[in-house]
């Protein structure tokens, strides 16, 4: 991880800030190189159920567009929810139809904007305020969200759109610990979300390890009135976590962004102590499905 920020006492259950700032240029870079280096007949393969690769693309662009747009300008025009609409619905929709708009758009024209506009976009990222409210991010139950969490979710989503993209052309994961290690980081303040429902006594624990150079341990406590991810008071004394679940790096972003199912997780996971509870955790989703 990079330099620490400083706590934000409205958000502690959160953890400790994520500063992913630097990291969007060389993510940024990372895409393109991975972008330009598709052969021709890379670009109509799946990357995603009913998406190919042209089309994740395009869906990365309008996410680059949408982010300038909002943020930095102020424009504040475009789709609205339709009566009735939920917000997964809502988005779901609005990515077709930019998708469906740039179907007559050339691989090559979209790398050239995408190369521009993602530029720009890790210029704004490297300026923006961490403390400043900033969107949602639905899936860690923080409406509005500081911007360190907001902007760590975009670089998640960048990320796992790349690594979709490398796949669908025959490549594996990118396991470079510095890109990836801040990605599931960031995919592990869901985890008191997730585990909003499970009622337990105060101070109970759930630990989450990730083996490998990008990953590390994770700890959820129960305080009477939500799950936090803040170290209790105390917490140096050795206690010894109701569950824990141990995850390969690979097996945890895939089950993050439901690559895969807390099933098959759950067959890989090595679990201590409560499985239940080790169960609950495990239906973590860090992404809008």
């Amino acid at each position: 991880m990079n330099s620490p920020l400083p706590q934000d006492p409205r958000h502690t259950w959160l953890g400790a800030p994520i500063d992913a700032r630097p990291l969007f240029a060389p993510e940024h870079a990372a895409l393109m190189a991975t972008v330009r280096g598709l052969a021709p007949a890379d670009w109509g393969r799946e990357a995603v159920p009913g998406w190919t690769v042209r089309d994740l693309v395009a869906h990365l662009l309008g996410d680059f567009y949408g982010r300038l747009s909002r943020d930095r300008d102020g424009h504040r025009e475009g789709p609205a929810f339709a009566p009735g609409e939920t917000l997964e619905a809502f988005i779901h929709r609005i990515n077709q139809e930019w998708v469906d708009a740039f179907s007559r758009v050339s691989p090559a024209a979209l790398t050239d904007t995408l190369g521009l506009v993602g530029g720009r976009v890790a210029r704004f990222f490297e300026g923006a305020d961490p403390h400043a409210p900033s969107l949602g991010v639905s899936w860690a139950g923080a409406d509005p969200a500081p911007m360190w969490l907001d902007s760590a979710r975009d670089l998640t989503e960048f990320w796992t759109h790349r690594q979709q993209i490398r796949h669908a052309a025959g490549q594996g994961t990118d396991p470079d610990p510095r890109l990836l290690s801040v990605v599931l980081d960031t995919f592990l303040r869901a985890l008191p979300h997730t585990l909003r429902e499970v009622a337990a006594p105060a101070g109970t624990q759930i630990q989450v390890r990730i083996d490998g150079p990008a990953g590390g341990t994770w700890t959820a406590t129960a305080t009477g009135t939500r799950w936090s991810l803040a170290e209790p008071a105390g917490a140096r004394s050795a206690v010894r976590p109701a569950a824990l679940v141990r995850l390969d790096a690979e097996t945890a972003w895939r089950l993050c962004t439901r690559g895969i199912q807390p099933d098959t997780a759950l067959a890989r996971a090595r679990i201590e102590g409560r499985r239940d509870l080790a169960e609950a955790a495990c239906q973590i989703v860090s992404i809008i499905h």
